[in-house]
């Protein structure tokens, strides 16, 4: 019985693409994407998750399928609390008890009006008490960096709203940087370029998976090509047309300038002795963006530093989040100080 009490705090990747629960004791429960679909006229929920994402896109009217987090930040509260509150009660599936202490991860550059955001709606949705930690710093620990140590580390982790550049010493972030260029913009740069080049009009889902067949930021040995199905936007019909690698290459080159122009002005931000460091010990890559064939060998190049692919790039953010709610007397001090307190 006890063992229920203590395995009810939790850890929340609220992503702008995907949200991640882990539960203590228990590891990661639910991996759903961050979509909702309302009844537009009553605001009632109708689905949250994977069935929500496959309407966007699909609906008739009065129907919405909506992503309550942009760029990383909530953009629509009442979504997301109820996102959140169904999503904590899928994995909490024992109603009666007390409620949960919960992490949540928000990008490195939210604002103090957004980080309140953020941690009302955890109290909303039922928290006890809701510790905030920036996700460059859980990215790390996920990734397994010796955070703690003396040692300079860097992170970039790339998601679906924000990409955050980070070096990390001593349990603290040295040198931050958030951009609002990642998973979603490159998307977008692909709807546009096939717009411009070949007049057809591709919705966002066929993007997404365009950017994940096609996708790369280096040359490769095999330039694959594909069909892509859309609008044609002179007749209005459905039409099919091959693209290739390289062409989605050059569809997102400006989005992948601005992510490597991050890691670039961080690292020129860094403190000498960790860019020493740095040097020996290279560069961590996290989040979906990390799984763009060739982006690793894009920034080697670019940068001249070693650079690795996290083990697990899509979960490090709720490992490491995870690891704070397993850990919590040990890895307190990593978790953005508390000053709003209600009756804890």
């Amino acid at each position: 019985m006890a063992n229920s009490f203590i395995g009810r705090d939790m850890a929340v990747d609220l992503g702008t693409a995907n949200t991640l629960v882990y539960v203590r004791g228990r590891g990661v429960l639910l991996d759903e994407p961050s979509v909702v679909a309302m009844n537009t006229q009553t605001r009632e929920i109708l689905a949250v998750g994977s069935e929500a994402k496959r309407m966007i896109g699909r609906t008739p009217e009065g129907i919405t399928a909506i992503r309550p987090l942009r760029d990383g930040v909530i953009a629509d509260f009442d979504a997301t609390e109820q996102m959140l509150r169904h999503f904590i009660a899928q994995v909490h599936r024992r109603r009666y008890f007390a409620k949960p202490r919960l992490v949540i991860c928000v990008p490195s550059g939210v604002t103090p009006v957004e980080q309140r955001a953020v941690k009302e709606a955890g109290y909303q949705a039922g928290a006890r008490r809701v510790y905030i930690i920036e996700e460059p710093m859980a990215a790390a620990i996920g990734a397994g960096l010796p955070v703690h140590e003396a040692t300079g580390n860097m992170v970039v982790d790339i998601g679906g709203g924000t990409t955050e550049v980070a070096v990390i010493s001593l349990g603290g972030l040295v040198t931050t940087l958030s951009v609002r260029t990642a998973g979603d913009e490159l998307d977008q740069a692909i709807i546009a370029w096939m717009k411009k080049e070949h007049s057809l009009m591709l919705g966002d889902g066929t993007a997404e998976e365009v950017k994940m067949t096609l996708g790369s930021a280096y040359p490769l040995a095999q330039e694959p090509s594909a069909e892509i199905r859309g609008r044609d936007m002179v007749s209005g019909l459905p039409r099919t047309v091959t693209v290739s690698s390289a062409e989605i290459r050059k569809a997102i080159e400006e989005q992948l300038h601005a992510i490597i122009d991050a890691v670039r002005a961080t690292l020129d931000q860094t403190p000498p002795e960790l860019a020493g460091d740095i040097m020996d010990r290279g560069i961590v890559l996290t989040g979906g963006g990390a799984l763009l064939r060739g982006l690793d060998e894009r920034l080697r190049h670019e940068t001249g530093m070693p650079v690795h692919v996290a083990h697990d790039p899509l979960s490090s953010v709720v490992i490491g989040s995870g690891k704070c709610v397993e850990e919590f007397e040990a890895l307190q001090q990593v978790l953005v100080s508390e000053t709003h307190r209600r009756g804890a």
